[in-house]
């Protein structure tokens, strides 16, 4: 089953810093460039860390001082902060990056499992090759149902289950893909639904399908998968 790469959906002009740029740099090139992050990187093009408006900002508020010394992550992390003067101090750090090989479902996973916007994405040889954002991710689901429609019936129905085109209808409305007729078997059933509800641009599946044998045409009750 085919599914689109992170590679195919990522911004490759990427403005990234090295860490000895200064606070005030940093500070214009997110500016000029109006994004909220960039990559910090070392000489051989590996990503080091994150630095983001978020990071400046907390720098700010510390106004210099250094708060007083606390064993939690955020304080420590607070503390690092207060006398960050240039990328590399100010990063956050390890980043968590994807590789353009990834599926884009496993970016949108690492993004909902980091909480984090926007993710570098790496190469083969584990060089920055571009960074890819919840815009970017989201943007699989813009795909259109009549593609959607057209890709299950192709992908699913005749190359998975070797059904003819017409043995279930597919309908999909808003992303929403409605299954609707009869499988050779019951253990097929499953199998369809599975593979129809990881398609990309996929919002959730109706099931009602019945199966010819192992048990008979029972129908399922329809339901969200």
């Amino acid at each position: 089953m085919k599914q689109r790469m992170v590679g195919t959906v990522m911004t490759g002009d990427v403005v990234s810093v090295t860490p000895e740029v200064p606070f005030k740099r940093v500070a214009e090139l997110l500016a000029e460039h109006r994004v909220s992050g960039m990559p910090v990187v070392d000489d051989d093009e590996k990503v080091l860390g994150i630095v983001s408006e978020q990071d400046l900002m907390a720098r700010q508020a510390q106004g210099g001082r250094r708060p007083h010394w606390s064993p939690t992550r955020a304080a420590r992390r607070e503390t690092a902060l207060a006398g960050a003067m240039t990328a590399g101090e100010l990063m956050t750090a390890p980043a968590v990056t994807v590789r353009a090989v990834d599926s884009v479902a496993r970016a949108a996973r690492v993004m909902a499992d980091r909480h984090v916007k926007r993710l570098p994405v790496l190469d083969e040889e584990g060089r920055l090759g571009g960074i890819v954002s919840r815009r970017d991710v989201l943007g699989v689901f813009l795909r259109p149902d009549a593609e959607i429609r057209e890709t299950v019936i192709d992908e699913v129905l005749i190359r998975s289950l070797w059904l003819p085109r017409d043995a279930v209808r597919v309908t999909v409305e808003d992303g929403v893909v409605t299954l609707d007729g009869v499988v050779e078997r019951e253990s097929e059933i499953p199998i369809a639904l599975g593979l129809t509800g990881r398609m990309e641009g996929v919002v959730g599946v109706v099931d009602r399908l019945t199966a010819a044998r192992d048990g008979g045409p029972e129908p399922h009750d329809a339901a969200d998968h």
